[in-house]
C-alpha cells in the first residue's frame, strides 16, 4: 500500500462513507492545490480537515468566517513594540500547513481578498514586506449553498483559485449509522501520525516530476478549449483550469500508484476541477442540464487518445 492509501485508511477512521471525497482531496492536496467544499453545515466538512491535519502531521488552523473577521486576522499585522521602538509581525492564521476557512462565503470581499495572494503564491505581504508561508500549504474552504442565510458569492478570481470544488453530501445509511456508533469514542482521538511532512514533501515532488506524453497534453488542453467554444456554456475554463486538470490527473495516478497519466484519471476529476470554472449559456439552462451534465457531454464529444 503506499503512503497517501495509508493516509486514506487513516482519515476513513474519522469520515465513514465518503472515499471518493478523501481520494479527491487527497489528490488536490498532492497537487500542490485548494479545496472548496460547497454543502449544508453538519456533513463533516470540518472533520475530514482535521482529519487530514493529523494523520499527515501538518500544523493546522481553523478560522470561522463571520461578517466581523478582517483581513488581518488570516494574514498577520504589525505591532509597535514600545521595548524596541520598532513594529514586530504577529503572525496571522495562515501562517500553518493547512488552514481552514470555515463558511468562507460569510465574510466579506475584502477578506475574500485576502487569500488571493496566500493562495497563489504562498506568500504573505503585509505593511510591503513580502514573507513565505511554510510549506507544504493548502488551504481547504467550505461554503454554504448560496441562498443560506448570511451568503454571497464568491468571486470568479477567487473560486478559479481553487483547484477543485466538491460536494460531500449526506451519508449513506450504513454510513450514517457507523458514525453515531463511533461518536462516543471521538474518532479524531483515535487518529495516527501515519507520514511526516518531510514524506509529504516528496511525495509532492514526486507528483510534479511525473512523464506526462504529449497527446494527454493535448487532450487536456481540447476538452478546456471546447468549454469556450461549446453552446452550453456562456463562460469557459481559463488556462489555469488546463493546468489544474493537468496536476490532478498526475495526482489521480500517484494515488492508484502509477507513473503515468491516463484519459480515465482526467475523467474522474473533470467535474470538481472545471465545474465551478465554467457558466451554463441560456440555452443549456432552458433545455434544463447541470453544470455537471454539460461537462459530461462535452467529455464525450472529445476524441479520447490511445495511450
Amino acid at each position: 500500500m503506499t503512503a497517501m492509501n495509508t493516509v486514506k485508511e487513516e482519515i476513513k477512521k474519522a469520515v465513514k462513507g465518503k472515499d471518493e471525497v478523501i481520494e479527491k482531496v487527497l489528490a488536490a492536496m498532492l497537487a500542490g492545490g485548494h479545496i472548496l467544499l460547497e454543502d449544508i453545515p453538519g456533513v463533516g466538512k470540518t472533520t475530514l480537515a482535521m482529519a487530514i491535519a493529523k494523520s499527515m502531521s501538518l500544523s493546522y488552523k481553523r478560522v470561522q468566517f463571520t461578517p466581523d473577521v478582517l483581513p488581518s486576522d488570516i494574514v498577520g499585522f504589525s505591532m509597535y513594540q514600545p521595548n524596541t521602538k520598532t513594529f514586530e509581525y504577529q503572525p496571522g492564521a495562515v501562517c500553518c500547513n493547512l488552514f481552514l476557512a470555515d463558511e468562507i462565503n460569510r465574510t466579506s470581499p475584502k477578506t475574500q481578498s485576502a487569500l488571493l495572494e496566500v493562495m497563489e503564491e504562498g506568500n504573505v505581504t503585509v505593511d510591503g514586506v513580502t514573507r513565505p508561508l511554510p510549506q507544504p500549504f493548502t488551504v481547504i474552504a467550505t461554503e454554504n449553498p448560496l441562498g443560506s442565510s448570511g451568503t454571497q458569492m464568491l468571486p470568479e478570481s477567487q473560486l478559479d483559485r481553487f483547484m477543485i470544488c466538491l460536494t460531500m453530501g449526506y451519508p449513506e445509511h450504513e454510513a450514517a449509522i457507523d458514525i453515531l456508533m463511533g461518536n462516543a469514542s471521538r474518532p479524531l482521538s483515535l487518529l495516527n501520525e501515519v507520514i511526516s511532512v518531510e514524506e509529504f514533501s516528496e511525495l509532492r515532488d514526486k507528483t510534479n516530476d511525473m512523464y506526462i506524453d504529449r497527446s494527454i497534453y493535448e487532450y487536456i488542453v481540447n476538452l478546456v478549449e471546447n468549454t469556450r467554444t461549446n453552446e452550453l456554456f456562456s463562460m469557459g475554463a481559463s488556462p489555469r483550469g488546463s493546468i489544474a486538470l493537468l496536476r490532478m490527473a498526475k495526482a489521480m495516478a500517484v494515488l492508484s500508484d502509477r507513473d503515468y497519466v491516463t484519459p480515465e484519471d482526467i475523467r474522474k476529476i473533470l467535474i470538481e476541477v472545471l465545474g465551478h470554472r465554467v457558466k451554463l449559456s441560456s440555452k443549456a439552462r432552458a433545455e434544463g442540464k447541470s453544470i455537471e451534465e454539460a461537462l459530461l457531454s462535452l467529455y464525450a464529444d472529445i476524441k479520447v487518445p490511445r495511450t
